[in-house]
C-alpha cells in the first residue's frame, strides 16, 4: 500500500485508466471496491448505461435517447433527499473489453458542473473465489461557495454508496450463481 491506501496493482489500474485533466476549482479522485463477485457478474451491471437504477440508490428512472452508443444521452430522475432531481449524461465510452464505463454531466438540476467519471473493472481473486476490483475517479468543478475539499467529500460520499449498492447488488447475485473456487475449476 502507498501513502494513498491504493496497492501498487490499483495505482497501475488508474494510471492506465483514470486519466483526468484537472484544472483549477477542480477536484478529483478515485475510489476502489472489491467486491466478491466474477467480473462478467458485476460488468453487466455496470454496462447497462440505460439502467444505472439497477445498482445506484440515488436514481429512480432513466430514459435514454436513441440507440446505446457512445454519445448517447440518458435523462435521470434522482430520488429525493439529495440537492437536485434531475441529470443529463452523455455516454463517453464503453468499452467491453477492457470493462471500462465514462460518463459526462451535461445538464440538470445541480452543482455539478463539467463533471466527468471513469468506472472501470478488473478481475481478482478474493477468499479463493472469482471475484472483482471496481474502481470509480471523478473530476467535476468546485462549485462557488464550496471548496475543494466539500465538493470531493460530497462526490466520493455519494459514489461510495454506489459502489456499496453495486456489490451488495453483484454479490447477492453470486450466491444465486454459486460460483465455484478457482482451485476447482
Amino acid at each position: 500500500m502507498n501513502s494513498n491506501g491504493f496497492s501498487s496493482m490499483e495505482i497501475e489500474y488508474i494510471r492506465k485508466h483514470h486519466r483526468h485533466h484537472l484544472t483549477e476549482n477542480q477536484c478529483s479522485s478515485a475510489l476502489v471496491k472489491h467486491i466478491k463477485a466474477p467480473v462478467h457478474l458485476v460488468w453487466s451491471l455496470v454496462r447497462r448505461f440505460d439502467q444505472p437504477q439497477k445498482y445506484k440508490p440515488f436514481i429512480s428512472r432513466c430514459v435514454v435517447q436513441g440507440n446505446l452508443e457512445i454519445g448517447s444521452l440518458r435523462e435521470v430522475d434522482v430520488k429525493s433527499g439529495l440537492p437536485a432531481t434531475t441529470s443529463t449524461e452523455r455516454l463517453e465510452l464503453l468499452d467491453d473489453d477492457e470493462h471500462i464505463l465514462s460518463i459526462r454531466i451535461v445538464g440538470g438540476d445541480h452543482r455539478l458542473r463539467n463533471y466527468s467519471s471513469i468506472i472501470s473493472v478488473h478481475p481478482e481473486v478474493i477468499d479463493g473465489r472469482l471475484g472483482t476490483l471496481v474502481i470509480e475517479s471523478f473530476i467535476v468543478d468546485v462549485p462557488e461557495g464550496n471548496t475543494q475539499d466539500e465538493t470531493c467529500y460530497f462526490v466520493e460520499a455519494l459514489i461510495k454508496c454506489n459502489l456499496k449498492s453495486l456489490a451488495d447488488v453483484s454479490e447477492r447475485l453470486a450466491v444465486q450463481d454459486r460460483t465455484e473456487p478457482i482451485d476447482r475449476m
